[in-house]
């Protein structure tokens, strides 16, 4: 008798992003509900992991064009991103797009779906983008102002 052999791909679970007081809640709302169904829907996740992308590259960074892939070009060529963004932004793009656009692998003709742990990558990915556009901002203008009133005290000039 022929044994089943069964294949677990094991990955970090993540839960929530742990300062999302400071990101707006029009990103939160896709953000969570990406979480929520990854298990039960990788593609969907992925799906929505995608459009909160789009929707912070046209908002935040104020880049609207036709396509996302266009938008990402451009978001990858400005150089005050960090290349450790740039680079993780295009697989959102990416598996998304294998989310959105049904793709047959080229040697079996079957459909490829988008693995738990790809779509649990672009979550990441994300949390990463909430941390450099939203968090550390916030977290630096903090620490100024903390800092400022500090010097003021010394009687020092405030830092720019």
């Amino acid at each position: 008798m022929d044994k089943i052999v069964s294949e677990n791909f094991i990955y970090p679970k993540t839960n929530s992003f742990q300062n999302s007081i400071d990101i707006p809640k029009q990103y939160l709302e896709d953000y969570e509900e990406a979480i929520k169904v990854l298990s039960a829907s990788p593609k969907a996740s992925a799906a929505l992991t995608r459009r909160l992308l789009q929707n912070i590259l046209r908002e935040e960074f104020n880049i609207s064009e036709k396509s996302l892939a266009k938008e990402i070009e451009i978001f990858t060529n400005k150089t005050d991103i960090p290349s450790y963004l740039t680079d993780a932004v295009d697989a959102v793009r990416q598996v998304g797009n294998i989310a959105a656009h049904p793709s047959k692998d080229l040697s079996t003709g079957e459909i490829v779906p988008v693995e738990k742990g790809e779509a649990e990558w672009l979550i990441e990915v994300i949390e990463q983008l909430f941390d450099f556009v939203f968090i550390q901002p916030k977290k630096l203008e903090k620490r100024k102002q903390e800092l400022n009133l500090k010097l003021d005290k010394l009687g020092k000039p405030q830092m720019k």
